[in-house]
């Protein structure tokens, strides 16, 4: 027993010293950080607002660093497929992925066994900003507002179909609470992201979707849809005779993602906080917030805290939501 309790002090003692050689080497590589290209990993398909988003975002990451940001898409699963890839890579600041409302506090009500657990495999980066969506119908449906959707829907129980980007999106979720507070139904029909489901709403496949503005804006104003409001407190700056969905005539209504940017657990803090002050940089750059502007961002910045207190507020509200639609996936 002596023996096995020497072994045993020794081994810590070895493990110590390990921890102190390996701290220098550590700050050293951080100081180094990047010497090599990132990959950008992006929990939707290509032509969504996440990835439209990134993709400015990417641009001026890589121009910030010093070095190529690779895009890679991975969508599926209400952002299971993306996120679970950022958790499980290696904690060394070259893979960064985009977070949202859904991946961050709407999934843990909305599945019930999640491969990832946000709160213990991902870091927060920087908070990046919000993006209202827009609730729009297929030209052919004889529908032309709110009130006329609601009624039709009243009429034809059932008949009609709400698309939206994936389950667990404000997509999805947004829908779900418009049907809550009207008393009206639609099946819902889940894509693997915004822009498939958009071509099917142009085609006549689907009817009725609530999508962000980022993906959703070039076919509203080209007119390939029907837009009937805006789902935030406030109208949109892009298009401003469209009123919310609250002023249309359902009181208290509103629907808004937000997202931002994670790491996964246990990167270096000093890695974090350069990439922090970099996302900060680019949110308040007169260039890139004209950019995101014209996808509909509200720009954020601030510390890294500032996501995951946001997804620890809004957790518990999407719960309720999940809740009373029935919404949950097994």
């Amino acid at each position: 027993m002596l023996e096995t309790r020497i072994d045993r002090g020794r081994r810590r003692a070895l493990l110590s010293a390990a921890a102190l050689a390996a701290g220098p080497w550590r700050s050293a590589r951080a100081a180094a950080y990047p010497d090599r290209p990132l990959r950008f990993v992006v929990p939707g398909g290509a032509g969504g607002a996440p990835d439209l988003l990134c993709r400015v975002m990417g641009a001026a990451l890589a121009k910030g660093l010093g070095q190529a940001v690779v895009i890679e898409n991975r969508p599926g699963a209400g952002g299971i497929v993306g996120i679970s890839e950022v958790a499980r890579a290696a904690p060394d600041g070259y893979t960064i992925g985009y977070a949202n409302v859904g991946t961050l506090a709407i999934n843990k009500s909305l599945y019930a066994r999640l491969p990832y657990d946000p709160d213990r495999q991902l870091a927060p980066v920087a908070m990046t900003g919000f993006v209202q969506n827009a609730l729009v119908v297929r030209n052919e449906l004889p529908v032309k507002t709110v009130a006329e959707l609601v009624a039709h829907l009243r009429a034809h129980p059932g008949k009609l179909t709400l698309a939206s980007a994936g389950n667990g999106t404000t997509s999805h979720l947004g829908g779900e609470l418009f049907k809550s507070m009207t008393g009206t139904f639609m099946l819902h029909v889940p894509y693997r992201g915004s822009l498939a489901a958009i071509q099917d709403l142009i085609g006549g496949g689907v009817d009725v979707m609530f999508d962000n503005l980022s993906s959703i804006s070039p076919f509203i104003a080209s007119g390939r849809v029907r837009a009937l409001a805006v789902t935030g407190a406030h109208r949109s700056p892009l298009f401003p005779a469209l009123p919310t969905v609250q002023e249309a005539g359902v009181p208290g209504y509103e629907s808004v993602a937000w997202g931002g940017v994670v790491v996964p657990a246990g990167t270096p803090a000093e890695v974090v906080t350069r990439l922090n002050a970099e996302f900060n940089a680019m949110m308040n750059d007169a260039e890139v917030r004209e950019r995101l502007a014209r996808l509909s961002l509200e720009t954020a910045s601030g510390p890294p805290e500032r996501l995951f207190e946001l997804a620890r507020r809004e957790t518990p509200v999407w719960a309720a939501v999940i809740r009373r639609a029935n919404a949950r996936v097994d």
